[in-house]
């Protein structure tokens, strides 16, 4: 059935009842197993943990194949240990989140009897549709979440990273049942068929266009979904900033999977005196980093032509507008069209018109546009006249911009005085809202989203509908009742304002 999706050589229909049929396999079994215990919980946590460290050559080799150049100390870092940080953290809390959470009841219920609480169910099926740029951490990441919360899945992961998705599709096989996890291979049509299924919950991460596609197909069965877009992340540097700082972790933070990464800083406003000076610490701390840029196995590639040629594009809209482009090469540095691979420095542009192609579109590579601001107020404007974005950045130490900054501006996240730090924080949730995403996944957060929270009322041993007067025929019992509520609510309001 797999084979038959993997070789994309079947109908619109047959895919979709090999779809179908995968799903149906693995609901039975759900089903069937029912409670999901910590036990089995932890089981299935473990052995994606085992996978993990078992497989990380092989992944690392094959996101090498996919991206043609690609540091193996990035994908070691933020593919293989941040999923495996991922999975553990949720085996060492997992039994504690799945406690029963107990609620609290008017006066004299609980007294009278009664009791109120909420179970954390798993809500069955779960799809998972993750993308290339970090095609385990992405993938893998959520599906701890799922199994946490006592889920099976079924998983599309990108047709732009085949090496990676085909050897995650083995080490899953080797590690699951197919009735528990299952890994389907295949191309757009097949992510199309997949996003149509009735799960129980679709996980998507990738771009904002297709977002909406999935959401669409999702909805022909109401199946509740989380996506993870992305869009402009933007940097505030402020003038109490330290400069050198900022530059080093923009820089870092950029440049970290050459700039691919949904919460990677997409724009800089910078406080204007030190405009000049933040251009030229990012310039020296790229050339630090990255010394040389041809043949560095330091470095990644731009995954693919089309991609780059987006990226390069933007460039030359840019330049055509007028724009100011700073390449961050040292000295004597070769011509990277003429190295064999999708090799682009960091580039930082000044002066891009609000028009330009750079400004408009999230930009998923390295380059990088610097705004101006002359107030703090300035800034949070121009925040708030776009999307609200997944990732917000701000460096300075002033604690009332901070303030204003945190209160004023929405975001998915914000990391202060550094860049992408809060998606390392397995207690913190990730997720966007608005143009950036809905719902989140991460931690207790993910345990949640991927869990049904069933509410749980068991009544009095008393009748309490006599004890109110709430039977019919109504009379003054339960008239006095609501008056007394009434007057108490207002009582209570009063004594608020």
């Amino acid at each position: 059935m797999n084979d038959a999706l993997n070789a994309g050589s079947v109908e619109s229909a047959t895919q979709t009842d090999a779809l179908r049929q995968l799903l149906n396999v693995q609901r039975a079994a759900f089903a069937a197993e029912l409670p999901v215990t910590a036990k089995i919980r932890l089981n299935r946590l473990d052995r994606l943990k085992d996978m993990l460290i078992r497989g990380r050559n092989a992944l690392c080799d094959a996101m090498q194949d996919d991206f043609g150049l690609r540091s193996k100390h990035v994908s070691l870092l933020t593919d293989i240990v941040c999923s495996v940080r991922n999975v553990r953290h949720a085996a060492d809390n997992v039994e504690r989140w799945m406690k029963r959470s107990r609620r609290p009841l008017e006066f004299p219920l609980r007294l009278l009897g009664a009791a109120a609480w909420v179970d954390y169910q798993p809500k069955g099926v779960v799809g998972i549709v993750s993308p290339w740029n970090f095609p385990v951490y992405l993938t893998l990441t959520p599906l701890s979440g799922v199994l946490a919360a006592g889920n099976r899945a079924l998983i599309k992961p990108s047709e732009l990273t085949p090496a990676t998705s085909a050897c995650m599709a083995t080490l899953i096989k080797e590690s699951f049942d197919p009735a528990e996890v299952t890994v389907v291979l295949g191309d757009a049509s097949v992510g199309a068929a997949f996003t149509a299924l009735p799960f129980d919950h679709l996980v998507f991460t990738g771009g904002g266009t297709v977002g909406r596609h999935v959401m669409r197909s999702a909805s022909e069965n109401l199946v509740p979904v989380t996506l993870e877009l992305g869009g402009k992340s933007p940097v505030i540097v402020s003038r109490s900033a330290d400069v050198e700082q900022a530059a080093e972790r923009i820089v870092l933070g950029k440049l970290l999977n050459a700039g691919q990464i949904c919460l990677a800083p997409d724009y800089v406003l910078v406080a204007r005196e030190h405009e000049e000076s933040l251009v030229s610490a990012m310039q020296q701390q790229a050339r630090r980093f990255y010394p040389t840029y041809a043949g560095n196995d330091q470095y990644v590639a731009i995954i693919n032509d089309r991609h780059q040629a987006r990226l390069q594009s933007y460039l030359d809209d840019a330049r055509a507008r007028g724009a100011t482009l700073i390449s961050c090469t040292s000295p004597g540095e070769p011509a990277l069209s003429n190295t064999g691979h999708r090799i682009m420095p960091l580039t930082i542009i000044r002066g891009a018109p609000p028009e330009s192609l750079v400004m408009r579109n999230e930009i998923f590579g390295p380059l990088l546009p610097i705004v101006p601001f002359d107030r703090i107020e300035d800034a949070i404007l121009y925040i708030n006249e776009r999307d609200r974005p997944l990732g917000l950045y701000y460096f300075g130490i002033d604690d009332r911009d901070q303030r204003e900054v945190l209160a004023r501006t929405i975001a998915g996240g914000v990391t202060l005085n550094d860049v992408i730090s809060h998606v390392m924080q397995e207690d913190l949730p990730l997720g966007g809202i608005g143009g950036s995403g809905i719902g989140r996944y991460h931690g207790h957060d993910g345990f949640l989203e991927f869990s049904h929270a069933k509410a749980v009322y068991r009544q009095a041993r008393i009748d309490v509908a006599a004890l109110l007067g709430s039977k019919p025929p109504y009379g003054r019992k339960l008239e006095k009742y609501i008056e007394n509520e009434l007057r108490t609510r207002r009582a209570n309001a009063a004594g608020t304002r």
